[in-house]
């Protein structure tokens, strides 16, 4: 049966749910997962999205409507290279630039479908004022670990191990207090003048738009994540596995050969990693190893020059690619990290940003794999992946926290939360 289509045992009281998301690239999979659950239980499901999430949208088979927002250009977060710019970017470009037409859109969404609940995007703060402004609850997803400030927690986007003694937790309440204050200083007047648009007090921080949400629902496992302690409201429902629509189907054969294969996912987003790309391609062909790179809709294969054991294409399905597979090599985001860790495989990361550091430390502090830099040589490249390929401990530990991660995601929080 398709996943799309109603099931049998739906509940006995189908409802109404709106989405509000934006296209986080790697966000996209495991948000359009739960539409598509929802969507199979008989539930009415209406999503508001950005055009190039159109036709995966309406694979799900929700109702397709499109922001009415367009970017004046690509947010090149790369190109950011010190926590201020990256902070105003990420604070004008992801939140406040879209947040009034976000209100718009959705008041006029919630008018026309009526929802019981609805359910946005990180960053769709202004989906989230629109909800709280017309009266109807919203929950908040994240598809990666818990991102914001929370006590034990380290700073998001550091790559840090959590905080041991009175210097650690110093550490942490320093870099958490700058960062609040850069998106405050950025994003909070902005924000307020959408909430006083809609007849909404003022918020006294910028996360606190967040923490209104009936639920913060936290779409990993919490053996992936490291321990702290959580706002009332915030639930760990396991991950989403989904591989993406535009890869799903596939046709997949894995190359020739006997040696090990090592599987290849890097950012579906562009995140100028051509070169990269090209340096762990170089780096397999100099290994006895077959290689499958997926370049992923952000680079054309033809791009990547490939030595004969390596094999470059636009895309597999990664949930089959991964059982013929011994080692996957990434950078880092949460939805290849954690479907590798299911399949029980090891990994090599060469994180590039966003969260894609602390997903690196979640993996290599529990032994499950290596971390290389970005920059990193062909040859120290394939070092790595000599070392984890020769040592079965990182496939032993990637195993010992993959079960947990595939025990969670086949677990049922998810629905719980979201029909209670």
């Amino acid at each position: 049966m398709n996943s799309a289509e109603p099931r049998a045992d739906a509940g006995p009281h189908p409802r109404s749910y709106l989405f509000a998301l934006t296209d986080g690239g790697g966000t996209v999979p495991p948000e359009l997962g739960v539409v598509r659950r929802l969507h199979a239980r008989g539930h009415t499901v209406t999503v508001l999205a950005e055009p190039s999430m159109a036709e995966q949208v309406i694979g799900t088979g929700a109702t397709f409507l499109p922001w009415s927002w367009r970017p004046a250009e690509p947010f090149h977060d790369w190109d950011l290279r010190t926590p201020t710019r990256l902070a105003r970017g990420m604070a004008e470009q992801m939140m406040t630039d879209p947040a009034p037409s976000q209100a718009h859109d959705t008041v006029a969404a919630i008018d026309r479908s009526r929802p019981e609940l609805v359910l946005t995007s990180s960053f769709a703060v202004g989906a989230m004022i629109a909800a709280e402004a017309c009266g109807v609850p919203f929950d908040v997803l994240f598809p990666n670990a818990y991102p914001l400030p929370a006590p034990g927690m380290p700073p998001f986007g550091a790559g840090l191990t959590p905080a041991r003694g009175s210097l650690g937790r110093m550490r942490d309440r320093a870099a958490t207090a700058i960062s609040g204050r850069l998106f405050d200083h950025y994003a909070l007047a902005p924000l307020n003048r959408v909430r006083a648009a809609n007849g909404l007090d003022p918020i006294a921080h910028t996360w606190d738009q967040m923490h209104r949400a009936r639920r913060q629902l936290v779409l990993t496992s919490a053996a992936f994540d490291f321990p702290a302690t959580l706002p009332g409201n915030a639930r760990y429902v396991g991950a989403v596995l989904d591989d993406p629509e535009w890869a799903a189907d596939d046709a997949w054969t894995p190359p020739d050969g006997r040696a090990p294969l090592v599987l290849v996912a890097l950012s579906s987003t562009f995140q100028n990693h051509v070169g990269c790309l090209q340096r762990i391609t170089d780096a397999l062909g100099s290994l006895p190893v077959r290689g499958l790179v997926t370049t992923g809709p952000a680079i054309r294969p033809e791009a990547i020059h490939a030595p004969a054991n390596v094999s470059v294409v636009a895309s597999a399905p990664h949930s089959a690619a991964m059982r013929e597979a011994s080692l996957v090599v990434t950078h880092g985001g949460h939805g290849t990290v954690v479907k590798s860790l299911a399949a029980g495989l090891p990994l090599v990361i060469l994180h590039h940003g966003r969260d894609q550091a602390d997903n690196a430390v979640r993996v290599t502090s529990r032994g499950a794999g290596i971390a290389v830099p970005r920059s990193a040589s062909a040859e120290r490249i394939a070092g790595a992946v000599l070392t984890v390929l020769a040592d079965s401990d990182y496939r032993v530990a990637a195993q010992r926290l993959g079960r947990a991660v595939a025990r969670d995601a086949a677990g049922g929080a998810l629905l719980a939360e979201l029909e209670s």
